[in-house]
C-alpha cells in the first residue's frame, strides 16, 4: 500500500505522543524517523516504529529523557540521552557539535545512554544548512563477525558523512560498515527472498544466501568481502570505540539489542547505545563559497566521468535525494507487513494509519 509523507508523519507522531513523548520530542521522533522512508532507506522507517513501542512497553526506552551535557571543553562533549529515544537523542546531541563549532570552528560529541537513532545520515545534513562538514556515526546490536571470528561481536555500525556544495546537491555519504545492514535482511525475509552472497555467514562461518541466517545462529559480514572484510571490521571497531568506549556506552557484545525479546547484557560495561558526531565549519578552513565551488567542482568532475555502457558513475546521496523528491509526490510504499505491523500500533492507541 501507499501512503502520503504527511499520512505516515500525522499517525507516527500520535504514536510517539501515545507512548508519553512531549510534543516536541513526537515532531523531532518523527521527523527523524519519516527521514528514512523518504530517502529510500526502507529498513529504518516506519518498518521499525513497532520496535521502539515494544522497547518503550519493555521499560528500556525512556520517553520523556532529560538529555544534557555530562562532560564538555570548549569543542568536545559527552552527552547523556538518559535512556531516550535515539531519534530525539541523536538530533540534540547533533546541535551541541554544532553549536561548538560555531563557537571553536569544530564540534565533537560523543553520547551515552541512548538507543536506535535512525538513519546516520540525517543527523549529518543537520549540518549542511550551516555551511558545516556533519559527520555521524553509531554502533549497534551484535550481529557482525569480525574477520575470522565465529562470535557476533560488531554492530553495522554506519558512518555518514555530509558536506556542502554550491549549485550541486550536496555530498552525502551514509553507509553501513558491513555488506548489508541487517534491515536488508529484513526486507528479503518478509519478501521470501534469498540473499546475495557476502551479506552473511551460517553458524559455522560459511558464507550462506539464506535470509534468515542471522536468525539461525550465524551473523553478517563486515563490507570488503572474502578477501577485504578486514577493512569493514576495522571500520566497524572505529565507530564503536568512537561512540562507546569514547562516551561510557556499551560496546561490542554488551550493546543492547534493537528487539525487545532480547534482553540486554547481565554484566554491562556502560549505558545503552553510544554515537557520535562532528561538524566542521567549513570557513574555519577556507573561505564557504570558495570551498563550495571547488566541491561544484569535484562533483561536476566525478559525475561526468566515463563510465561503462549501462551505466552512470554517481555521487554518495544522488539515489537518495532522487527517491525523496519522488516520494514527497508518489507517496511512500510500504510492504504489506509493515502495514500489518501499523494498523496493530493504530488499534493499541487508538490511532487512525
Amino acid at each position: 500500500m501507499t501512503f502520503s509523507y504527511t499520512q505516515l508523519f500525522t499517525f507516527t507522531e500520535a504514536v510517539f505522543r501515545s507512548m508519553g513523548c512531549p510534543d516536541d520530542h513526537a515532531t523531532l521522533a518523527t521527523e527523524t524517523l519519516l527521514s528514512a522512508d523518504l530517502r529510500g532507506v526502507d529498513s529504518h522507517g516506519v518498518a521499525r516504529l513497532v520496535g521502539y513501542v515494544r522497547l518503550w512497553e519493555a521499560g528500556r526506552i525512556n520517553a520523556r529523557p532529560r538529555v544534557g551535557v555530562t562532560y564538555e571543553t570548549p569543542s568536545t562533549a559527552v552527552v547523556d540521552g538518559d535512556g531516550g529515544l535515539g531519534l530525539v537523542v541523536g538530533p540534540k546531541a547533533m546541535r551541541v557539535a554544532l553549536e561548538k563549532a560555531r563557537e571553536v570552528g569544530s564540534g565533537w560529541v560523543s553520547v551515552k545512554n541512548s538507543n536506535h537513532f535512525g538513519i546516520a545520515g540525517y543527523h549529518a545534513m543537520l549540518a549542511l544548512a550551516h555551511d558545516m562538514i556533519g559527520v555521524a556515526m553509531t554502533n549497534a546490536s551484535p550481529l557482525v563477525a569480525p574477520t575470522y571470528s565465529l562470535e557476533r561481536l560488531l554492530g553495522t555500525n554506519p558512518i555518514a558523512v555530509a558536506v556542502p556544495a554550491g549549485e550541486q546537491p550536496d555530498f552525502v555519504l551514509d553507509m553501513a560498515t558491513t555488506t548489508a545492514a541487517n534491515g536488508k535482511l529484513e526486507i528479503a525475509q518478509r519478501k521470501s527472498l534469498p540473499i546475495p552472497g557476502g551479506w552473511a555467514q551460517d553458524a559455522e562461518g560459511h558464507p550462506s544466501t539464506d535470509a534468515n541466517a542471522v536468525k539461525n545462529g550465524g551473523a553478517l559480514q563486515p563490507l570488503g568481502g572474502e578477501t577485504g572484510s578486514h577493512k569493514g571490521y576495522g571500520l566497524g571497531a572505529v565507530v564503536d570505540i568512537f561512540s562507546a568506549v569514547l562516551s561510557g556506552a556499551n560496546y561490542g557484545p554488551w550493546v543492547p539489542p534493537f528487539v525487545a525479546f532480547l534482553q540486554p547484557s547481565a554484566n554491562p560495561v556502560g549505558q545503552g547505545l553510544g554515537h557520535f558526531f562532528g561538524a566542521m565549519r567549513v570557513d574555519a578552513f577556507r573561505p564557504a563559497d570558495e570551498f563550495k565551488a571547488h566541491m561544484d567542482n569535484w562533483i561536476t568532475t566525478f559525475r561526468q566521468a566515463r563510465a561503462v555502457e549501462g551505466q552512470q558513475v554517481l555521487i554518495p546521496g544522488d539515489p537518495e535525494r532522487e527517491t525523496a523528491a519522488k516520494r514527497l509526490l508518489d507517496g511512500i510504499t510500504l510492504l504489506e507487513p509493515v502495514v500489518k505491523d501499523l494498523e496493530g500500533l493504530g488499534k493499541k492507541f487508538g490511532v487512525a494509519l
